[in-house]
């Protein structure tokens, strides 16, 4: 196939270790309702915009908070916790490699605007990218593709001829129905999801293939 004309990153897990952070905000959400952050619920919570997230946690646990309580103090507990936030292993460089290029790329992620801007923010990220998309931009969260049709949409380009970075099974399943060259990158907390729908799997954002894939020379290597 032909290089991609635009690349759209998710952001959580992807760009920054923020599922890392989630994971503790979880385990101290649940341990003020006597409750335990587990992986089973963690991995039936990851990709999804807020409203399913939290739904999904209070049918775990039955609790009787609304799923907008429980974001406010997901959200204050995050903030505590920014300190632990960094870039995951080759985005800075694959970042450096697209401007390099002139490969326009987006943010299309199913956090609240919030989040999304306050990580962005904390790394001076933002300006970087042609537009973000947050979860109160869509109608539908991944797994549906509107969130990467609605980018191909504002990048002009066809959804085919867009590549996709995700870490989680929803993301991919998003990408892939769009249309898009849909590339896993799983992490730490999705290793064990299914990414059978991706065009390919990689172990890190400075994979050589998805260097390959993308037409780009790699940081500090000498191309033949």
């Amino acid at each position: 196939m032909p290089p991609p004309r635009a690349v759209v990153f998710d952001m959580d897990g992807l760009m920054f270790n923020t599922e890392d952070v989630y994971w503790m905000v979880g385990e101290e959400l649940l341990r003020r309702r006597g409750h335990t952050f587990t992986r089973e619920l963690s991995d039936a919570m990851m990709g999804l915009t807020p409203e399913p997230t939290f739904a999904v946690m209070i049918q775990w646990h039955g609790l009787d908070d609304t799923w907008q309580e429980l974001l406010a103090e997901s959200e204050e507990i995050f903030r505590q916790l920014r300190g632990h936030l960094s870039p995951m292993p080759g985005l800075i460089e694959l970042l450096d490699a697209l401007e390099a290029a002139g490969i326009p790329k987006a943010i299309g992620s199913s956090s609240s605007r919030r989040m999304l801007d306050a990580v962005l923010s904390q790394f001076q990220m933002e300006p970087r990218f042609a537009f973000t998309l947050a979860a109160e931009d869509l109608a539908h969260g991944k797994p549906h593709p509107e969130v990467y049709l609605r980018a191909a949409a504002r990048l002009g380009v066809r959804p085919e001829e867009m590549l996709v970075l995700e870490d989680s099974q929803a993301g991919c399943q998003a990408g892939a129905a769009a249309g898009a060259f849909t590339v896993a990158v799983p992490g730490t907390h999705s290793r064990g999801q299914d990414f059978s729908t991706a065009s390919l799997v990689i172990e890190s954002l400075a994979d050589p293939r998805l260097y390959k894939v993308l037409g780009l020379g790699r940081p500090g290597v000498q191309e033949d």
